[in-house]
């Protein structure tokens, strides 16, 4: 994943010289200019901005102000500090302000390439994926009580956006100018992205306070709802329930109970009385669980997931097959375990 990086300088012909010296790295970074703090701003709500190198001294909004308002509307994204001025009171004030970085010009284009380069490698110390569901994904930071900055792309529009979690707690969204639940709704819409984790989440409060399911089925909706309206289709009729639909249903309730005949018999007869089978079914219910498992192990290319076995503590334990079918099968905690996953997953 390519980032971009704000260069912000009134010097125009400083600012071409960067530029160009840091072509080379193009394949980390891309750059982005602005002469002034304002017209930094303005970058920063068009772009996903990962990191921002400014002058202090610019006319409009210098870089100090712009630092100020980059802690508090952005706080995930780091600053380095550049500046042919400098003084050691300059520089305590900068990194008080926030500031990761402080280089004094005249400075040269690679020391600050590799200031650039140790910055940004802290925004992905937690991992990189690409090609994933970021609903599906973001459960399992809420399920493990993650604290992470989490950076999204989106695959197929190349909009940017990042999530802020607190021990698996969304506190904050942002993509562009919109924050909050609007900035979350827009990401859980995203059906494929690209995203980095940072291990760390900068103290910022709760604007969500919110589920992460809630926010992924009102998401769901409106990406619906948009899909609609850009279809402009007519609205279907709608037809009386008669007996060609419970004809049509009836296979599919055949198929269920097939399958759950196989699954008695095919344990039965290879594990035996032991199996300590308590109960077979179909729940449509498991379906996103198992989307989101099986895409979290196809990111970790951990193979094809063809079950899940919980182990509940309690009277009963839990086996939920991978398929169409949504098959949750019951088992007693003493049944020979490694036997059943042997043979259910030498079945699938």
């Amino acid at each position: 994943m390519i980032r971009k990086v704000l260069f912000v300088d009134d010097d125009l012909e400083m600012l071409q010289a960067l530029k160009e010296g840091l072509e080379k790295y193009r394949e980390t970074f891309s750059v982005v200019m602005a002469k002034d703090g304002l017209e930094a701003v303005e970058q920063l709500q068009a772009h996903a901005i990962a990191l921002v190198v400014t002058d202090l001294k610019m006319p409009r909004m210098d870089g100090f102000s712009l630092l100020a308002k980059i802690m508090e509307d952005y706080p995930d994204i780091p600053v380095i500090i550049i500046t042919g001025y400098s003084t050691p009171e300059m520089k305590r004030l900068a990194q008080e302000g926030g500031a990761v970085g402080y280089i004094s010009k005249p400075f040269l284009i690679e020391d600050l390439a590799r200031q650039i380069m140790k910055t940004l490698r802290k925004e992905s110390d937690g991992g990189t994926l690409h090609s994933v569901s970021s609903g599906m994904f973001l459960q399992l930071m809420e399920m493990e009580e993650r604290t992470c900055t989490i950076r999204l792309v989106d695959k197929s529009s190349g909009a940017g956006g990042v999530l802020f979690f607190r021990e698996g707690e969304l506190l904050d969204a942002r993509v562009d100018q919109f924050k909050g639940l609007q900035a979350a709704y827009q990401i859980f819409a995203w059906e494929e992205v690209t995203l980095s984790i940072q291990n760390d989440c900068p103290p910022i409060e709760n604007n969500i306070n919110s589920d992460l399911q809630p926010i992924i089925l009102e998401a769901m909706r409106i990406k619906d709802e948009a899909e609609m309206d850009l279809a402009d289709e007519p609205e279907a009729p709608v037809e009386t329930l008669d007996d060609t639909v419970f004809e049509e249903a009836a296979p599919i309730e055949a198929e269920e109970t097939s399958m759950v005949e196989r699954i008695k018999s095919l344990l039965r007869n290879q594990v035996g009385d032991r199996c300590g089978l308590e109960d077979i079914y179909q729940d449509d219910r498991v379906a996103g669980l198992m989307q989101l498992f099986g895409e979290f192990g196809s990111a970790c290319r951990l193979g094809k997931m063809k079950l899940i076995y919980f182990d509940s503590g309690g009277k009963t334990d839990t086996i939920v097959l991978a398929g169409d079918h949504n098959t949750v099968i019951t088992v007693n905690p003493k049944c020979p375990r490694d036997k059943i996953i042997q043979v259910l997953s030498d079945a699938l």
